[in-house]
């Protein structure tokens, strides 16, 4: 079985849980659950300066098939602990961390079982403080710690934690407040959610169809650990494609599309037009635009140059463009805004979006409800959600390529081909390497009187160098990539 420590993913942990998958062993147990738990518990009781039998600790899962297992050996280990555990059922990412600051509940820290997007075998861990989620560093000691931990099998005390219903009332209190002088507040609004089969249906039952909207048309809003119907994952074409026919057929004013554990959405206007990627980047900040005039957005490394444009001279913002990876680009915005700059919003095109007013945390109901209340002010003065992100452009074409390194030391072989290839951009005339860069190497290039980018880095994880390129002509990307192609030729362990 794999070494538990490879179980890391950044500041996630993340395995196989469920068999089913040829050529994928299990490597993420019960008995591991409560080996990580333990050490997490260990770790905690150091973090608030609390003897173990002093912890309340709450926990939430997906719907995963792997789950209740897995939530069992985290239940175990935090009672031999001495701990109390509080079992919140099927809850969201962000609900588990709220459990750490919402009057009531107050937990000393709380454990999300999930693998997020990623297919039904695989599941993994989120731990929380009231200080947010626990960095990548955190997560390499606790399972150093899980490493050296026996763990044993007990009992525990079944105690329930209703996180999810005050979750949805916080929820539906920010909505109210923010349509205060709207009469019925969601009353005449139709709005179709597409759950995935996740955690999240619950924001079309518990938060919009209580305050009167109309979710008639709403897509797989009941729990489904196998995910039968598409991956709950806001950047999957098909699950994309699905909700914004779904929007159409109804004649909806809005739709909202979440993951399996509820830490990301995008979402639909009226007739089907998907706002994902740039366009949510550029919603999301709009939305927040004028109580932060002048304020930083940090983005990931992989934004559009129309999008630069868009939060720069259209809506006067600063545009931070970072490193992929949630908890990297939410990082880089605390890091500013702890230096003084006016940093409120770190996203990334995937749909992470974490605002400052919201403890930075990367929540998708919450950008959901700003969405929401402007769509519902907006309907009232006979306009659209898209009326935000007015003169926001789109490139004619944007691809994304993955090459495969084959080479045993994947990293060294990637970084040293990252170092030849942009001193290759820095000596055509045809290319300009784009300084500061906080990722790979990003070029502007002019070819045949195209224009537009690439960019060329690493997998956070895996053996694999994502290409990005974008044009602002229909052919740009494949003279581009004629000229790409030509360099790798040389690299015999790329597989193109």
């Amino acid at each position: 079985m794999t070494d538990i420590t490879k179980l890391q993913n950044g500041s996630d942990i993340r395995g196989i849980a469920s068999e089913g998958v040829p050529g994928e062993e299990v490597d993420l147990t019960r008995e591991r659950a409560g080996q990580i738990t333990g050490a997490f518990c260990y770790w905690l009781s150091k973090k608030v300066q609390k003897n173990p039998v002093m912890l309340n600790i709450c926990v939430g899962m997906d719907p995963r098939i792997s789950g209740p297992e897995l939530k069992e050996g985290v239940l175990e280990a935090i009672s031999l602990w001495g701990a109390h555990g509080s079992d919140a059922g099927i809850a969201t990412t962000p609900a588990m961390f709220m459990s750490t600051v919402l009057p009531y509940f107050e937990f000393d820290g709380a454990v999300m079982i999930t693998a997020s997007h990623l297919p039904y075998n695989r599941n993994g861990f989120k731990f929380f403080t009231a200080e947010g989620g626990l960095e990548k560093e955190d997560i390499a000691e606790i399972l150093r710690l899980a490493s050296r931990y026996n763990f044993i099998g007990g009992v525990y005390d079944r105690d329930g934690a209703n996180v999810m219903p005050m979750y949805a009332a916080y929820l539906r209190q920010m909505i109210t407040q923010g349509l205060a002088d709207v009469p019925g507040y969601l009353k005449g609004m139709h709005i179709v959610v597409d759950a995935g089969n996740g955690a999240a249906g619950f924001f079309a039952s518990e938060v919009l169809e209580k305050l009167g909207a109309d979710i008639s048309g709403s897509l797989y809003l009941e729990p489904d650990g196998t995910f039968p119907n598409h991956p709950a994952n806001p950047e999957d074409k098909d699950a994309m494609a699905e909700i914004c026919k779904a929007v159409r057929d109804s004649g909806a004013d809005l739709g909202i599309i979440f993951d399996a554990d509820g830490d990301r959405s995008a979402a639909v206007a009226p007739g089907g037009r998907p706002l994902a990627r740039n366009e949510i980047v550029a919603l999301a900040a709009a939305l927040a635009a004028d109580d932060y005039p002048g304020g930083t957005v940090v983005t990931d490394s992989v934004t559009s140059d129309e999008l630069h444009d868009f939060l720069e001279k259209k809506l006067g913002l600063k545009h931070f463009r970072y490193r992929r990876g949630y908890r990297n680009v939410i990082g880089k915005a605390k890091e500013l805004k702890e230096q003084g700059e006016n940093a409120f919003l770190a996203i990334e095109t995937s749909g992470h979006a974490a605002y400052s007013d919201n403890y930075f945390l990367d929540d998708g109901a919450f950008l959901a409800v700003q969405i929401v209340v402007n769509a519902a002010r907006l309907k009232r003065d006979g306009k659209e959600i898209t009326e935000l992100i007015k003169g926001l452009k789109s490139p004619a074409e944007s691809e994304e390529f993955r090459l495969r390194i084959k080479a045993e030391d994947f990293r060294k072989y990637g970084q040293g081909v990252l170092e030849d290839f942009e001193k290759w951009a820095e000596y055509s005339k045809k290319f300009e390497v784009v300084k500061p860069n906080y990722e790979g190497v990003r070029v502007n290039y002019r070819l045949d009187g195209k224009c537009g980018w690439f960019l060329l880095r690493m997998s956070l994880h895996d053996p694999v160098m994502p290409l990005n390129i974008e044009s602002d002509e229909e052919g740009g990307v494949e003279k581009a990539l004629a000229e790409i192609r030509e360099f790798m030729k040389g690299y015999k362990e790329i597989e193109l």
